[in-house]
């Protein structure tokens, strides 16, 4: 878990980390967030003279933004957990709750490598691959609360199956997670993962750049399926598998451009915020519940903290957690 105070013109004020505890089960997760939230919150009472006014958080899985609601997450063991109801009771302030990529989408689309395009897309290559619709400084999330799910584009009909219960799915090829299962098969290293894969295709390894390939081109049909249907103006791929640089974006850029026909392709840039983009997305949720209005409990000074990860200022007299 990641956790950030920040003021009002983006200023980092405290920030922290600790384990998600997950082998101690779905409850004490749910435990360790609200506890977290909360020292956070005390520690800008105690340290700034004030509490924070807002809080946001980004959980994974599948999550009810409109309700508040983690409804499902396989990784945490937790299904239906009323995040907004438990955090709001707790910090007696206005809480969202978003998904984590496409609260991670949010911040790169506002403050990172798509600040000032009108529309974007977000994709994370880890240990799955998701991705964030961006519209106009906002993220799509669907009428269920599953746009987004790029990962689960079939790419290969009849391939490999995924745990979601079809085959061929785009993450089973080019995830970060499926690129380092295919090279330690191919090298016969249990251990190998996706950033050696990367350095044996810097080293002009034939097989390493076999496995490369494969994944760039599944990526590539992934995401120009994707383009034609949003037509975004820039496309921004972050997660683990980016962070290889050029040696994913030059072969990548050429093969979308192989792809498109009729299609405009946009600005295909790296994801500029890092593992810090959810946390400060949070924040971003938190920032614009104080701009949408007084919460309806809490403190409503708008000089006082909010309580979220940094986010972008929209008020220079507010300040945000």
């Amino acid at each position: 878990m990641k956790a950030a105070l920040i003021g009002a013109d983006g200023e980092l004020l405290h920030q922290a980390r600790r384990p998600t505890g997950r082998d101690r089960g779905p409850e004490a997760v749910v435990a360790g967030i609200v506890d977290f939230a909360a020292e956070l919150r005390a520690w800008g009472a105690d340290r700034l003279g004030e509490p924070a006014a807002a809080a946001g958080v980004a959980v994974p899985g599948i999550v009810d933004e409109g309700r508040g609601v983690a409804v499902y997450s396989a990784n945490l063991g937790w299904r239906d957990v009323p995040l907004r109801a438990l955090l709001t009771e707790r910090l007696d302030a206005p809480v969202a709750v978003g998904h984590d990529v496409r609260t991670g989408g949010l911040a790169e689309g506002r403050v990172g490598a798509g600040r000032g395009a009108d529309r974007f897309l977000f994709v994370a290559l880890g240990t799955g691959i998701a991705g964030a619709i961006g519209l106009d400084g906002r993220v799509e999330a669907g009428a269920h609360g599953f746009a987004g799910e790029i990962g689960h584009i079939v790419v290969r009909p009849s391939g490999l199956p995924c745990p979601c219960g079809q085959r061929g799915c785009l993450e089973r090829y080019a995830s970060a997670t499926a690129v380092g299962e295919a090279w330690a098969a191919a090298c016969g290293d249990p251990d190998a993962d996706a950033a050696d894969c990367a350095g044996a295709v810097e080293a002009g390894d034939v097989r390493a750049r076999r496995v490369w390939r494969e994944a760039v081109d599944a990526l590539a049909d992934g995401l120009v399926t994707a383009l034609t249907l949003l037509d975004p103006r820039t496309l921004i791929v972050g997660g683990g598998l980016a962070e290889a640089g050029e040696t994913l974006f030059s072969p990548l850029r050429e093969a979308v451009r192989r792809r498109v026909t009729f299609q405009k392709v946009p600005s295909l840039v790296p994801a500029a915020l890092g593992d810090t983009a959810g946390c400060l997305g949070a924040g971003l949720l938190a920032r614009d519940l104080l701009a949408a209005g007084p919460p309806a409990c809490g403190p409503s000074s708008p000089a006082a903290p909010s309580a979220a990860a940094p986010a972008a200022p929209t008020d220079p007299s507010e300040v945000t957690a």
